[in-house]
């Protein structure tokens, strides 16, 4: 569905010329695919969704997808570890915020933001300000915004890090229920391992300075996994060893 070729990404170096972060980057994402990008903290995890959201040009390589957004959606959805709510617009006014600029009708944009938040949970919240929500529920609305757009792909920039361990969970349990009754198609990244394993089809490990691809793991625990199973937790320490060695072999 979207194909990433040979991306590189350079900023202007402090002192002239240009430091590049990111290189010969390649990725290709099948429709309906839950794919989680881990790494060092710094490596480019983040950048690299911008990139491809098209928030930021490439210094070479290609994003394609294969067909053009549908009237009245966006190619992509993107969630952020912050939810960047609005704090003078109600929680639906908040989930509407996206579908404004796409000729919708208000009535259709009110539509389709209470479907949004009746798929996340929180219809009975409609009405509340931001600051009346919990963390939890405030990320809930973040992602409702995301889904309200109808995209194509649904970026994911650490959407559960600034959350306590139990709320993490619970919303990890319930992207992973939204993305079944979805079909939607996920770029998630995260510095937490075990995450990833948890929660993706593939787990890419971004690494080095500039960042490549240093290897590509399927989990092989059957779905629904548990967070206790041998196979995930294995998984999950090798490639924590792996990111380990690249950081002391390569001082990234």
């Amino acid at each position: 569905m979207i194909t990433v070729e040979r991306l590189s990404l350079a900023f202007p170096g402090a002192m002239g010329g240009e430091t590049v972060v990111l290189r010969d980057f390649s990725l290709a994402i099948g429709k309906g695919e839950f794919i989680a990008i881990v790494g060092a903290s710094g490596v480019g995890k983040s950048t690299l969704l911008r990139v491809v959201a098209g928030l930021i040009r490439p210094k070479e390589g290609t994003v394609a997808r294969d067909s053009d957004p549908r009237p009245g959606t966006r190619p992509y959805g993107l969630v952020f570890q912050d939810a960047r709510l609005l704090p003078w617009r109600r929680v639906r006014a908040n989930v509407e915020f996206g579908l404004e600029g796409l000729g919708l009708p208000r009535a259709e944009r009110r539509r389709r933001a209470d479907e949004a938040l009746a798929l996340v949970g929180l219809t009975d919240k409609a009405d509340r300000w931001p600051h009346q929500l919990s963390g939890g529920q405030r990320q809930r609305v973040a992602i409702a915004r995301a889904l309200a757009v109808d995209p194509e792909l649904l970026l994911m920039d650490e959407p559960f890090g600034a959350l306590d361990a139990i709320t993490r969970q619970t919303l990890q349990d319930e992207l992973l229920d939204l993305w079944r009754r979805t079909g939607k198609t996920i770029l998630f990244v995260t510095h937490d391992i075990e995450e990833a394993v948890y929660l993706a089809d593939r787990v890419v490990l971004l690494a080095g300075s500039p960042a490549t691809v240093r290897s590509e793991d399927r989990p092989r625990a059957a779905r629904p996994r548990r967070r206790d199973d041998a196979d995930a937790r294995d998984l999950a320490d090798r490639i924590r060893d792996r990111l380990s060695v690249l950081i002391d072999g390569e001082g990234i």
